[in-house]
Protein backbone atom coordinates (compact mmCIF):
# COMPACT_ATOMS: atom_id res chain seq x y z
CA UNK A 1 0.00 0.00 0.00
CA UNK A 2 1.18 3.63 -0.83
CA UNK A 3 1.71 5.48 2.05
CA UNK A 4 -0.62 9.04 2.21
CA UNK A 5 1.88 12.14 1.73
CA UNK A 6 1.11 15.61 3.42
CA UNK A 7 2.51 18.73 2.89
CA UNK A 8 2.51 21.59 5.31
CA UNK A 9 1.84 24.64 3.46
CA UNK A 10 1.22 28.05 5.07
CA UNK A 11 -2.22 29.62 3.35
CA UNK A 12 -0.91 32.52 1.42
CA UNK A 13 2.44 30.78 0.69
CA UNK A 14 2.01 30.43 -3.13
CA UNK A 15 5.17 30.26 -4.51
CA UNK A 16 6.61 27.30 -1.69
CA UNK A 17 3.62 25.36 -2.62
CA UNK A 18 4.33 25.77 -6.28
CA UNK A 19 7.89 24.58 -5.59
CA UNK A 20 7.49 21.58 -3.13
CA UNK A 21 4.54 20.47 -5.46
CA UNK A 22 6.36 20.35 -8.29
CA UNK A 23 9.28 18.61 -6.72
CA UNK A 24 7.36 15.78 -5.18
CA UNK A 25 4.90 15.56 -8.23
CA UNK A 26 8.11 15.06 -10.21
CA UNK A 27 9.44 12.31 -8.07
CA UNK A 28 6.39 10.72 -8.30
CA UNK A 29 4.61 11.36 -4.61
CA UNK A 30 1.16 12.29 -4.59
CA UNK A 31 0.40 14.26 -1.74
CA UNK A 32 -2.34 16.24 0.15
CA UNK A 33 -1.70 19.95 1.17
CA UNK A 34 -2.07 20.49 4.96
CA UNK A 35 -3.07 24.13 5.75
CA UNK A 36 -0.09 24.89 8.66
CA UNK A 37 -1.23 26.26 11.64
CA UNK A 38 -0.50 30.24 11.55
CA UNK A 39 0.47 31.52 14.62
CA UNK A 40 2.88 33.98 13.79
CA UNK A 41 0.55 37.33 15.00
CA UNK A 42 -0.54 35.29 18.06
CA UNK A 43 1.29 35.12 21.69
CA UNK A 44 1.85 32.24 23.18
CA UNK A 45 -0.86 33.05 26.19
CA UNK A 46 -3.51 32.64 23.46
CA UNK A 47 -3.14 28.87 23.15
CA UNK A 48 -4.46 26.57 25.87
CA UNK A 49 -1.97 24.03 25.41
CA UNK A 50 1.37 26.12 26.44
CA UNK A 51 2.77 25.38 29.52
CA UNK A 52 5.19 28.44 29.61
CA UNK A 53 6.84 27.50 33.31
CA UNK A 54 7.85 23.88 31.49
CA UNK A 55 9.27 25.91 28.61
CA UNK A 56 11.58 27.64 30.83
CA UNK A 57 12.40 25.41 32.20
CA UNK A 58 13.46 23.21 29.85
CA UNK A 59 14.27 26.06 27.04
CA UNK A 60 15.40 28.68 29.27
CA UNK A 61 13.51 30.90 26.91
CA UNK A 62 9.07 31.19 26.27
CA UNK A 63 8.27 29.41 22.78
CA UNK A 64 6.97 31.88 20.28
CA UNK A 65 3.49 31.76 18.71
CA UNK A 66 5.16 30.55 14.80
CA UNK A 67 7.23 28.17 17.39
CA UNK A 68 3.72 26.62 18.64
CA UNK A 69 1.76 26.56 15.39
CA UNK A 70 4.42 24.81 13.80
CA UNK A 71 3.88 22.25 16.60
CA UNK A 72 0.06 22.34 16.19
CA UNK A 73 0.48 21.91 12.81
CA UNK A 74 2.54 18.54 12.73
CA UNK A 75 -0.33 17.29 15.50
CA UNK A 76 -3.09 18.18 12.52
CA UNK A 77 -1.11 16.06 9.96
CA UNK A 78 -0.59 13.12 12.69
CA UNK A 79 -4.56 13.20 13.28
CA UNK A 80 -5.24 13.04 9.70
CA UNK A 81 -3.00 10.29 9.24
CA UNK A 82 -4.57 8.05 11.89
CA UNK A 83 -8.19 8.86 10.03
CA UNK A 84 -6.48 6.42 7.50
CA UNK A 85 -5.56 2.32 7.36
CA UNK A 86 -1.94 3.60 6.31
CA UNK A 87 0.75 1.74 8.20
CA UNK A 88 2.62 4.68 7.11
CA UNK A 89 2.57 8.20 5.91
CA UNK A 90 5.43 10.72 4.85
CA UNK A 91 5.28 14.32 6.00
CA UNK A 92 6.87 17.21 4.05
CA UNK A 93 7.07 20.95 5.19
CA UNK A 94 7.19 23.40 2.14
CA UNK A 95 10.94 24.10 1.97
CA UNK A 96 11.69 20.76 0.44
CA UNK A 97 14.44 19.65 -2.07
CA UNK A 98 14.51 16.59 -3.02
CA UNK A 99 17.63 14.72 -3.94
CA UNK A 100 18.34 12.52 -6.84
CA UNK A 101 16.84 9.04 -5.88
CA UNK A 102 14.92 10.10 -2.92
CA UNK A 103 11.45 8.62 -3.54
CA UNK A 104 13.53 4.94 -4.62
CA UNK A 105 15.19 5.66 -1.25
CA UNK A 106 11.92 5.93 0.66
CA UNK A 107 9.97 2.56 -0.84
CA UNK A 108 13.91 0.62 -0.15
CA UNK A 109 13.37 1.85 3.58
CA UNK A 110 9.75 1.14 4.06
CA UNK A 111 9.80 -1.90 1.84
CA UNK A 112 12.72 -3.45 4.21
CA UNK A 113 11.15 -2.57 7.35
CA UNK A 114 7.71 -4.13 6.28
CA UNK A 115 9.33 -7.16 6.28
CA UNK A 116 11.11 -6.99 9.99
CA UNK A 117 10.09 -6.71 13.62
CA UNK A 118 11.87 -3.34 14.29
CA UNK A 119 10.67 -0.97 16.61
CA UNK A 120 10.64 2.61 15.65
CA UNK A 121 8.14 5.89 15.80
CA UNK A 122 9.53 8.33 12.98
CA UNK A 123 12.31 8.18 10.55
CA UNK A 124 14.06 11.41 9.70
CA UNK A 125 15.02 11.79 5.67
CA UNK A 126 16.54 15.29 6.18
CA UNK A 127 18.79 15.57 8.82
CA UNK A 128 21.19 18.34 8.76
CA UNK A 129 23.92 16.85 10.84
CA UNK A 130 23.52 12.97 12.29
CA UNK A 131 25.23 12.26 15.67
CA UNK A 132 25.19 9.23 17.74
CA UNK A 133 24.13 6.88 15.82
CA UNK A 134 24.27 2.62 14.67
CA UNK A 135 23.90 1.83 11.01
CA UNK A 136 20.99 -0.62 9.87
CA UNK A 137 20.48 -0.59 6.14
CA UNK A 138 22.74 0.31 3.47
CA UNK A 139 20.49 1.55 0.20
CA UNK A 140 20.47 0.65 -2.96
CA UNK A 141 20.74 3.92 -5.01
CA UNK A 142 22.70 5.57 -7.93
CA UNK A 143 24.09 8.12 -5.64
CA UNK A 144 25.56 5.56 -2.94
CA UNK A 145 26.28 5.84 0.16
CA UNK A 146 23.23 6.12 1.82
CA UNK A 147 22.11 4.15 4.57
CA UNK A 148 19.22 4.07 7.45
CA UNK A 149 20.35 4.36 11.21
CA UNK A 150 18.90 3.91 14.40
CA UNK A 151 19.17 7.80 15.07
CA UNK A 152 20.13 7.73 19.36
CA UNK A 153 20.13 11.40 19.21
CA UNK A 154 17.19 12.51 16.64
CA UNK A 155 18.32 14.94 14.19
CA UNK A 156 16.59 18.49 14.37
CA UNK A 157 14.30 19.90 12.34
CA UNK A 158 11.40 18.57 10.44
CA UNK A 159 11.65 19.48 6.90
CA UNK A 160 10.79 15.59 5.83
CA UNK A 161 9.60 12.82 7.87
CA UNK A 162 7.77 9.32 8.22
CA UNK A 163 5.33 8.22 10.98
CA UNK A 164 4.44 4.67 11.81
CA UNK A 165 1.18 4.35 13.42
CA UNK A 166 2.42 3.53 16.45
CA UNK A 167 4.36 7.20 16.38
CA UNK A 168 1.43 9.19 15.37
CA UNK A 169 -0.48 6.99 18.20
CA UNK A 170 2.58 8.00 20.94
CA UNK A 171 3.02 11.63 19.79
CA UNK A 172 -0.96 12.05 20.39
CA UNK A 173 -0.87 10.01 23.36
CA UNK A 174 2.03 11.82 25.02
CA UNK A 175 1.01 14.96 23.82
CA UNK A 176 -0.49 17.20 26.89
CA UNK A 177 1.35 20.40 27.25
CA UNK A 178 3.37 22.53 24.63
CA UNK A 179 7.16 23.29 26.43
CA UNK A 180 9.32 22.68 23.33
CA UNK A 181 9.63 23.20 19.54
CA UNK A 182 8.27 20.23 17.63
CA UNK A 183 12.04 19.19 16.65
CA UNK A 184 13.35 19.61 20.00
CA UNK A 185 10.28 17.54 21.47
CA UNK A 186 11.10 15.23 19.04
CA UNK A 187 14.32 14.89 20.13
CA UNK A 188 13.65 14.97 23.42
CA UNK A 189 10.93 11.86 22.96
CA UNK A 190 12.58 10.34 20.47
CA UNK A 191 16.31 10.13 22.20
CA UNK A 192 14.69 8.92 25.39
CA UNK A 193 12.67 5.90 23.75
CA UNK A 194 15.25 4.71 21.09
CA UNK A 195 12.45 4.42 18.53
CA UNK A 196 13.90 7.31 15.89
CA UNK A 197 15.74 6.38 12.80
CA UNK A 198 17.26 9.11 10.00
CA UNK A 199 18.61 8.47 6.74
CA UNK A 200 22.14 9.72 6.14
CA UNK A 201 23.03 11.22 3.92
CA UNK A 202 19.72 12.72 3.73
CA UNK A 203 17.27 11.63 0.73
CA UNK A 204 15.78 15.43 1.18
CA UNK A 205 17.54 18.77 1.78
CA UNK A 206 15.67 22.57 2.87
CA UNK A 207 15.78 25.48 0.41
CA UNK A 208 17.70 27.20 2.05
CA UNK A 209 14.90 29.87 3.08
CA UNK A 210 13.64 30.39 6.46
CA UNK A 211 10.22 29.00 7.63
CA UNK A 212 7.18 31.14 7.44
CA UNK A 213 5.70 29.11 9.73
CA UNK A 214 8.11 30.57 12.60
CA UNK A 215 10.52 32.69 11.17
CA UNK A 216 14.18 33.23 11.89
CA UNK A 217 13.72 36.88 12.47
CA UNK A 218 11.05 36.24 15.40
CA UNK A 219 13.96 33.35 16.67
CA UNK A 220 16.19 36.77 16.78
CA UNK A 221 13.68 38.56 18.68
CA UNK A 222 13.35 36.16 21.68
CA UNK A 223 16.23 37.32 23.84
CA UNK A 224 13.65 39.04 25.93
CA UNK A 225 12.63 37.00 28.60
CA UNK A 226 15.27 34.42 28.70
CA UNK A 227 16.26 33.00 32.13
CA UNK A 228 19.10 34.68 33.44
CA UNK A 229 20.89 30.58 33.53
CA UNK A 230 19.42 30.34 29.75
CA UNK A 231 23.11 29.32 28.33
CA UNK A 232 23.28 26.86 31.22
CA UNK A 233 19.98 25.58 30.54
CA UNK A 234 20.50 24.74 27.08
CA UNK A 235 23.84 23.13 27.49
CA UNK A 236 22.44 20.80 30.05
CA UNK A 237 19.25 19.86 27.83
CA UNK A 238 21.36 19.09 25.44
CA UNK A 239 24.32 17.39 27.19
CA UNK A 240 21.69 14.75 29.27
CA UNK A 241 20.46 13.86 25.64
CA UNK A 242 23.73 13.15 24.18
CA UNK A 243 24.22 10.98 27.33
CA UNK A 244 20.89 9.15 26.86
CA UNK A 245 21.92 8.32 23.44
CA UNK A 246 25.18 7.37 24.18
CA UNK A 247 24.11 4.87 26.85
CA UNK A 248 21.72 3.25 23.83
CA UNK A 249 24.52 3.33 21.44
CA UNK A 250 26.62 1.49 23.98
CA UNK A 251 24.50 -1.03 24.83
CA UNK A 252 24.59 -1.95 20.83
CA UNK A 253 20.90 -3.04 20.48
CA UNK A 254 17.61 -1.01 19.95
CA UNK A 255 14.13 -2.16 21.09
CA UNK A 256 13.27 -3.81 17.85
CA UNK A 257 16.60 -5.92 17.88
CA UNK A 258 18.99 -4.09 15.33
CA UNK A 259 22.74 -4.33 16.55
CA UNK A 260 25.29 -1.93 16.52
CA UNK A 261 28.48 -2.34 14.17
CA UNK A 262 26.45 -4.27 11.92
CA UNK A 263 23.75 -3.46 9.24
CA UNK A 264 22.24 -5.42 6.08
CA UNK A 265 23.12 -4.23 2.49
CA UNK A 266 21.26 -4.52 -0.30
CA UNK A 267 21.96 -6.45 -3.49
Amino acid sequence: MTPPAYLINLDGSEARLRSASAALRAAGIAFDRVPAFDGRQLTPDAFPDYDAAAAMRHLGRPMRGGEIGCYLSHLRVARRFLETAADNCLVFEDDLQLRPGAAEGIAQVLDWLARRDLAWDLIHLAPARLRIHTPILELRLPEGGHRLTRAHYFPMTTTALIWSRPGAEAFLRGHERIFAPVDIYFRHWLTRSNRGLAVWPPLVVTSGADSEIAPAAAARRSAGGRHPLYPLIRQYRMATDKLIALRHRWRGRGPGGDQAGSFAKRR
